[in-house]
């Protein structure tokens, strides 16, 4: 147990103290481990704690939020006087509901888990330590071109508590792993580079599905592969983007401009536009806080509203947007369970959890076929994103010339250039093979773990920047 019940109530009570009509306790502890290996060296090895805890109080239809890093009494009541001082200055009566609840034994309800078959924080260092020898080892091995190999791991586990004067409580127990691998290729004053990090909520068993030395492969093969590059083109053409990269896509240019505090201050291209088809037929598009296992998956959202697979467009149609629980209020209508804050330091705030653009039908290899004239875009690298317009530039970290039905070259320097829903409404084919992509999103200082996800799509027509006119 995170904190103990007669405490939290003690707390709410502190919190309400000056009129709000709500007041909301998060707690965490959080253990991690992190390790890096660059260049053959072990470079970094952590291990810390982190525990704190924030309460926030409603007064009307604004909030205030006060933290601390501390779990004594004394220093979560100051917080509370904080946040009751900033909320509101009208005194009156205080009611908190039991956090016991109904129950004759006084009993909260037990924590959630998630089933993990080896918890990552038992396994020794020196196994830990080994998985980054075996991804380095079999980065270097794939061709004598290989300069830098970086390889970092990452676990942790973080307890989390939310309690509301309403007699809400709720514990969830979160693991989560990561290994990311980075490489370097260099040949006659060319580099290039190549990435792969897959993630999971859960532990080691991780590593079964995707080996160390299978990780590292990619990120090489990536970085390797793209020495051969030929200057992209520059010009309008079909884009085919490959399994995954499309939930990226998806995320970036789309789903930020569904969460709610977007489209409530109007700064939003789907401001205003539920029911509207702006998404080709073949698109349904989701967001899927349950998957079992995914990396951006929580039983709860960190207000304690149980996630959602929120179904965000179907057959194209806009259908939802993504809430916390201000936004819902503000708009009438039940949180989606988006609520999402990096640590007891933040508030919640409307976040993604993994979205995704759904398999279709299409054969994958029949796309390419299909294709006479085109770009493959293998990986998406960095890009930028307006979400007020839709606009976006997304650059290619692998991509390749698709001619006469094949991908051909590969070309370096691509990117690619549109605007959100423009890009749904143009595509024109969604294949069966399906994969995800893990990473850290940041919004407003924040960074929470999301997926995305997506198989083989084409886009009918895009602009491509490029070097070659």
């Amino acid at each position: 147990m995170v904190l103990e019940p007669e405490l939290v109530q003690r707390v709410l009570r502190v919190a309400l103290g000056t009129g709000g009509r709500l007041a909301e306790v998060f707690a965490e502890d959080r253990t991690t481990t992190s390790l890096r290996l660059d260049d053959g060296r072990v470079e970094e090895v952590v291990a810390g704690r982190d525990r704190g805890a924030g309460v926030r109080v409603f007064h009307g239809d604004t909030q205030a939020y006060a933290h601390t890093n501390r779990m004594d009494e004394a220093a979560l009541v100051r917080a509370a006087e904080a946040a009751a001082s900033a909320a509101g200055t009208r005194t009156g009566s205080v009611r908190v509901v039991d956090l016991a609840g109904a129950s004759s034994t006084g009993d909260v309800p037990d924590p959630i888990t998630h089933p993990v078959p080896e918890p990552a924080d038992g396994v020794a260092r020196d196994r830990k330590v080994a998985w980054l020898r075996e991804a380095d080892d079999a980065a270097r091995a794939v061709a004598p071109t290989v300069r830098q190999v970086a390889v970092a791991y990452f676990d942790t586990r973080q307890r989390v508590l939310i309690a509301d004067s309403d007699g809400s409580w709720v514990e969830e127990d979160r693991p989560r792993i990561r290994l990311f691998v980075s490489v370097v290729a260099g040949r006659d004053g060319v580099m290039q580079t190549g990435s792969h990090g897959p993630a999971s909520m859960g532990g080691t068993e991780l590593f079964q599905r995707h080996p160390p030395a299978a990780t590292a492969e990619r990120a090489a093969r990536q970085a390797v592969t793209m020495l051969d590059g030929i200057p992209a083109p520059a010009a309008e053409m079909a884009v085919v983007i490959g399994p995954g990269g499309g939930g990226v896509l998806f995320h970036e240019a789309c789903g930020h401009g569904l969460e709610a505090d977007h489209i409530q201050k109007d700064a939003s291209v789907f401001a205003g536009r539920l029911g509207d088809r702006l998404a080709s037929p073949l698109v349904n598009g989701v967001d899927d806080g349950t998957v079992p296992g995914a990396w951006g998956s929580l039983a709860v959202d960190d207000e304690g509203a149980p996630t959602h697979r929120t179904v965000l467009f179907e057959e194209g149609v806009l259908v939802s947007y993504l809430y916390d629980r201000l936004r819902a209020e503000h708009d009438g209508v039940p949180t989606t369970g988006n609520g999402r804050r990096q640590s007891h330091a933040h508030l919640p705030i409307p976040r993604m959890t993994n979205s995704y653009i759904l398999a279709g039908d299409a054969d994958p290899e029949g796309v390419i076929a299909d294709t006479p004239r085109g770009l493959y875009a293998r990986t998406l690298g960095g890009g930028q994103v307006n979400p007020a317009n839709g606009d976006f530039v997304f650059g290619v970290a692998e991509g390749y010339l698709i001619e006469d039905g094949r991908i051909t070259s590969p070309v370096r320097g691509a990117n690619l250039i549109g605007n959100g829903p423009a890009i749904l409404a143009a595509i024109d084919a969604v294949a069966t093979d399906f994969e995800t992509w893990d990473g850290v999103c940041g919004k407003e200082g924040q960074g929470v773990p999301v997926g995305a996800g997506s198989p083989t799509i084409r886009i009918a027509r895009m602009t491509v920047g490029g070097t070659d006119a």
